[in-house]
């Protein structure tokens, strides 16, 4: 076997993990952001902590992106012993900031959780959605070279027909991370007629038709390892985007946005009737003549053209979560109410998934299946809630300390129930004037740039270093350098004020 065919080989024929694992690894990047909160609040309170780049800068990739390279490679047999030291850490951080709080320093708990209750947030948006398209972003890059390592687990990795990789949800969670902050979902609608917003909707994939037709070209010139069974012979991941993009809004021109979960539904059952009792399973497993052939637009590219009905799904219901999530509030008693109602549709959703898999079918990636759909949207609710979870007890461990700041979180306000109009803050003058020392703003920036540079990188890396052959150190050193190289360029680019956007 060539170079080509092993590392081919070396992805393929895989059956994934436990939705149960997937589930815990998609909890602790979570964790990692609260403890990185409230270490930051810790540090502010206890020494006079450095405001310099350079020193958010390390401090941000050794406690958010560090944890998840060795989480996806080293230690991943110990996830579960991961996110309870995590939460311990968490507990331990938060337990000493209410030991030195200097707010309600002589109330009793009690008061102290009822004046809590009575904050309210300033904000223009939800820090969780940022945290969750984020946190999707740092997964993908670093999943996308690690699984050509030996240090990769296989389980992590795509599957071949069923299962649940690690990998798998990483696809829709990237579809689902983009649903929620969609221009409709943010009220940017296009004045005027449907016709002009069509318009307008088709001239913004452009880029995404130039970012496929590119990687197309790249790949095969270069004669680069590709898992045909995951896309097809020439389609790809932009091209996905770009069908679901032009669909989801031609759909949202005919349905109104608060009634997006109902199209959600629909599409996916009767996807799902089709795979059941028409020829569409076929054709996608084994071409329309039944032989596996790869002969056609359609034969060569069924896995990515056929799926793509799959990821509308999981789009619209990343729309219909984005208005609930994204609404104006401003209580923190709303926040806990929001976050309890998501972590229960949630579970759920995974109950549903359990029913859908022992009398339907299960999970499956290649066909993006009702199974799939599911366990999609299972997962990415199941994450949100965990960030919102987290970003209310941030919001607490600021309010036990006055003029404590934290980067991409909320800002505290006090509203006097006497006049509404004078609202006291709750942080210092100086917080005003916080300058965007954040990797995960700066990530958030730049989220498309991040993806491009860690794909070509990725390709560098695997075109000089022999990867199927590279020890557990010699990985890790690898895996560390491509991931500080790549979070240091768009950390550089959001301190110059830059977005490279070019439509």
């Amino acid at each position: 076997m060539s170079q080509k065919q092993m590392k081919e080989a070396f992805v393929s024929n895989l059956n994934g993990t436990s939705v149960l694992e997937v589930t815990q690894g998609l909890c602790f990047p979570a964790f990692c952001i609260l403890c990185r909160g409230l270490l930051i609040i810790f540090s502010q309170h206890v020494c006079s902590f450095s405001h310099s780049w350079s020193t958010r800068f390390f401090m941000d990739f050794v406690v958010l992106v560090v944890p998840l390279v060795i989480t996806l490679t080293l230690l991943s047999p110990f996830i579960l012993l991961e996110n309870l030291t995590a939460i311990a850490c968490g507990a331990w951080l938060l337990y000493q900031i209410y030991q030195r709080r200097t707010c309600h320093a002589k109330v009793p708990v009690q008061k102290v959780f009822a004046n809590f209750l009575q904050i309210s947030l300033e904000s223009e948006y939800s820090p969780a959605v940022t945290y969750y398209r984020v946190i999707n972003s740092v997964f993908t890059a670093i999943a996308i070279l690690a699984v050509d390592f030996p240090l990769f687990p296989r389980r992590f990795a795509k599957t071949e027909l069923y299962g649940t990789g690690a990998m798998d949800y990483g696809v829709g969670g990237f579809i689902f991370g983009a649903a929620m902050v969609c221009p409709e979902v943010r009220g940017k609608h296009v004045e005027g007629s449907r016709f002009n917003y069509l318009r307008k909707s088709l001239y913004s994939v452009w880029p995404l038709v130039v970012l496929g037709m590119g990687r197309l070209v790249i790949i095969k010139s270069i004669g680069y390892q590709e898992h045909l069974t995951e896309y097809g012979v020439h389609w790809n991941f932009f091209f996905t985007i770009v069908v679901v993009k032009l669909v989801t809004s031609l759909v949202l021109i005919i349905f109104p946005l608060n009634k997006s979960w109902i199209v959600a539904v629909s599409i996916t059952v009767l996807y799902q009737l089709a795979l059941d009792f028409t020829p569409l399973k076929r054709i996608i497993l084994y071409g329309t003549d039944g032989s596996g052939t790869r002969v056609g637009l359609l034969n060569a590219n069924r896995e990515g053209i056929i799926s793509s009905l799959g990821y509308v799904t999981i789009y619209m219901a990343g729309v219909q979560t984005g208005l609930y999530v994204l609404k104006n509030r401003t209580h923190i008693r709303d926040w806990i109410k929001v976050t309890c109602c998501i972590l229960l549709v949630a579970v759920s959703f995974f109950i549903s998934l359990y029913i859908v898999q022992v009398n339907v079918e299960a999970v499956s990636r290649r066909m993006a299946n009702l199974a799939f759909c599911v366990w999609v949207v299972a997962s990415s609710l199941m994450l949100l809630s965990c960030l919102l979870l987290s970003d209310i007890i941030l919001s607490f461990a600021k309010f036990l300390i006055k003029g404590a700041l934290v980067p991409c979180s909320w800002k505290l306000i006090q509203l006097p129930a006497t006049n509404k109009k004078h609202s006291k803050p709750l942080i210092l003058e100086a917080g005003k004037k916080e300058p965007s020392l954040c990797l995960i703003t700066a990530l958030n920036r730049n989220q498309l740039f991040f993806f491009l540079l860690s794909n070509v990188t990725t390709g560098l890396i695997n075109l000089t270093v022999d990867t199927l052959h590279s020890g557990a150190s010699w990985t890790l050193v690898v895996l560390g350098i491509y991931m500080f190289t790549n979070c240091l360029v768009v950390y550089l680019l959001d301190l110059q004020g830059k977005t490279t956007k070019f439509w």
